[in-house]
């Protein structure tokens, strides 16, 4: 591996005769964005969208009738699992909006956003979209990207090594502990994304979103615990959270972890840190409406504009610039990715209990 960029999981493989290591010609994303424009790929879907929040809606409805027909049994946590599944294509959504996928005007796409994150989901627009910007600048890259940061579970062995106690205990074994983890993922998300609106820094639509995001807990909570029994309702909110974090974590995490990291202050071309650290799910329409899109990560992280629709259009584009450059494309199955994401976990997590040096790219 070269000192620019290191994998805990190997060298990275050339798909042509090109030097390891070597940067794309500058021009190469240049074109490939003049290419996808030039198809019409960077065009808006709004009648694609139309149908995913109308259907949305329709099943949202759906499940309030539910909820009310079916009364106090136990049968109420289908309802919550359902409800889960449902609010996570809500956050699909948003995070759709947030990158502009959805309309033409930037103040239109962040109004609906934060009403759909805040109001509907129940998490910080504004924290997200400073969490997530970061990440699409920096993926994969140590000290940057926030999605990689030490917190339960550590995604580099320097992280691991310095774990004590009780979550080292975790942490050697983080990678079988994953999913089971991800349980509490969806109380994590709102926790953090609330105290993120308490930060003291100026924050944008910062009451606004404590506005909508108190409405929208006090009146779930109210219909829930009005209707149902203390205990049941508790067991539906744990559910219906349990699903939210399992879904979210389970459709964000297969797209970069196990992938090259980047060390703090490593200089790498977009083309090159975008598709390197990226992985993509095999898998057509139907694959793309499980995951909100997050399937073709590669594409995504190219092109953080495209709707939907359009990214596996651009995918053969995207596969024949790699080629021509030299980079990796992975892409696997969707059980193949929870696969290297376990490996990947396990591996750093063996560092809580053999710590070694950790062999990140270092800068110079």
């Amino acid at each position: 591996m070269t000192n620019v960029i290191s994998s805990t999981l190997g060298p990275l493989r050339n798909s042509t005769s090109r030097t390891p290591g070597t940067a794309p010609s500058p021009s190469a994303y240049a074109r490939l964005l003049s290419t996808a424009k030039e198809l019409g790929l960077m065009r808006r879907a709004r009648g694609f969208y139309a149908i995913v929040f109308s259907s949305l809606v329709i099943a949202t409805a759906a499940l309030g009738v539910g909820f009310w027909l079916l009364g106090d049994t136990w049968y109420q946590l289908i309802i919550a699992g359902a409800l889960g599944a449902v609010l996570t294509q809500f956050a699909f959504l948003t995070h759709e909006t947030s990158h502009r996928q959805v309309f033409v005007s930037g103040k239109t796409n962040d109004r609906v956003g934060r009403i759909l994150a805040a109001g509907v989901v129940g998490i910080s627009y504004a924290w997200w979209m400073n969490k997530h910007t970061r990440h699409h600048q920096h993926p994969n890259t140590i000290g940057k990207d926030p999605d990689i940061e030490v917190d339960t579970i550590s995604f580099t062995e320097a992280d691991a090594a310095m774990q004590r106690g009780f979550l080292a205990w975790i942490t050697r074994r983080q990678g079988y502990l994953f999913f089971p983890l991800l349980t509490l993922e969806g109380l994590n998300l709102h926790a953090r994304s609330i105290m993120g609106l308490f930060e003291r820094r100026h924050i944008r639509g910062r009451s606004l979103e404590l506005t909508l995001i108190g409405l929208r807990l006090g009146i779930y909570l109210a219909i829930i615990f009005t209707l149902l029994p203390v205990g049941l309702g508790f067991a539906f909110v744990g559910v219906q959270l349990a699903v939210f974090g399992v879904y979210m974590g389970a459709s964000f995490a297969p797209n970069h972890k196990g992938m090259p990291l980047i060390g703090n202050g490593v200089r790498v071309d977009f083309l090159r840190r975008q598709v390197m650290t990226s992985r993509n799910i095999r898998g057509g329409f139907g694959m793309s409406l499980l995951y909100g899109g997050l399937n073709m990560q590669i594409e995504h992280h190219l092109f953080p504009g495209m709707a939907r629709p359009h990214l596996h259009t651009a995918r053969t584009l995207v596969r024949a610039a790699c080629a021509s450059e030299g980079l990796t494309y992975t892409e696997t199955t969707m059980l193949g990715s929870y696969a290297r994401v376990v490996e990947y976990l396990n591996r750093v997590g063996l560092a809580a209990r053999d710590p070694f040096d950790c062999p990140l790219g270092q800068a110079g």
